[in-house]
């Protein structure tokens, strides 16, 4: 994994929490009603909720490919070895 690829996901964390922090201030500081701005916030938390539940699906997701990605890698490289073992274990058989 490269190093570009492992620090994705903290890039996507702070920008997710710089958008609910920057969106509560805004809230905060516009003309409203208190009620109005309880039911806003509670929207803006399920929202950011579900942004947040979903950015962690998909780093799931990647972190997943990535395994398999690995795991296929690992198993190629040991039958490359083992093809390689035994090709050198039949020419040094035949000299």
């Amino acid at each position: 994994m490269s190093r570009d690829e492992a620090g994705g996901g903290s890039l996507i964390a702070a920008f997710l929490i710089g958008a609910v922090t920057g969106a509560a201030v805004a809230l905060l500081l516009a003309p409203t009603t208190g009620e109005e701005m309880r039911r806003i916030i509670g929207d803006r938390a399920r929202e950011g909720r579900e942004k947040a539940n979903e950015a962690a699906r998909q780093g799931r997701e990647c972190v997943n490919r990535q395994r398999d990605s690995v795991a296929t890698a690992v198993d190629r490289g040991r039958e490359a070895y083992q093809r390689a073992r035994e090709s050198a274990r039949g020419t040094g058989e035949n000299t």
